[in-house]
């Protein structure tokens, strides 16, 4: 039985793509039974057919594609509602976050113990970007950090394991995965962290500028302050009839 499904957003990563299912091979191995999805975001530089290639040889990977470009969240959306798992690992397919690091993300979720964790964090250290990229996220992290309080240094990490059924009861909307330590907590969850290592990009280029991200988050960091005061407070609880 499939107990960690590794989703994989991605659009045009077909130089990319390869080496990012070989590391995951490499570090699940002996592990808990796994699936890895790759979640084609409407690529087109032929991505889909390098995995289905892999398919032939890895009964456990999978492919999902959208029609059309519809964004990360759409992409790990997809991917979660497709994942046999009862536990998803995330990580971005430009391969800048190493493969090496999902054990040690999914491992506090399956901890004695551990029933009350949502959502487990990483927070890169030691980035691997440009400048001016760095210092942008920079600046959307303590923003973000001051107005929801949800005590993550960097939620734009890609590397993050969490309960699939738990993520599926969150309000949906694009952009979402930037924000998902804020939403966990406000359905009552515990959010932990690992610090992560990061790479440089090894082919490809981004398909997000720091003006386009900057635009969008204004608008994102809005509407979620706005769903955090408007979080369902009550708690329900059966009870039962008085009768033996």
């Amino acid at each position: 039985m499939v107990r960690i499904s590794i989703v994989i957003p991605a659009r045009n990563e077909a130089g990319n793509i390869p080496s990012l299912i070989d590391g995951i091979e490499g570090a699940c191995a002996g592990g808990p039974e796994h699936e890895i999805i790759v979640v084609d975001d409407g690529s087109t530089d032929g991505m889909d057919a390098i995995v289905r290639q892999r398919m032939a040889t890895m009964p456990h990977l999978r492919l999902i594609r959208h029609d059309r470009s519809g964004g990360q969240s759409a992409a790990v959306h997809s991917g979660v509602m497709a994942a046999r798992g009862e536990i998803v690992c995330t990580l971005d397919g430009d391969g800048q976050n190493p493969p090496e690091e999902l054990p040690r993300l999914y491992a506090p979720l399956m901890a004695a113990g551990a029933e009350r964790i949502g959502l487990v964090a990483g927070q890169r250290v030691g980035r691997r970007d440009t400048l001016s990229k760095r210092l942008a996220s920079r600046f959307a992290n303590a923003l973000r950090s001051r107005l929801l309080k949800d005590g993550t240094r960097d939620t734009g990490c890609g590397l993050k394991a969490f309960r699939r059924e738990a993520f599926l009861a969150l309000p949906y909307f694009d952009h979402m995965h930037r924000y998902l330590p804020a939403l966990f907590a406000r359905d009552g969850w515990e959010i932990a962290h690992v610090d992560v290592s990061h790479r440089p990009r090894g082919a490809g280029r981004s398909n997000y500028s720091n003006l386009q991200r900057g635009l969008v988050g204004a608008v994102d960091l809005l509407g979620v302050m706005w769903l955090l005061r408007r979080r369902k407070r009550a708690r329900p609880a059966e009870t039962g009839t008085g009768q033996e």
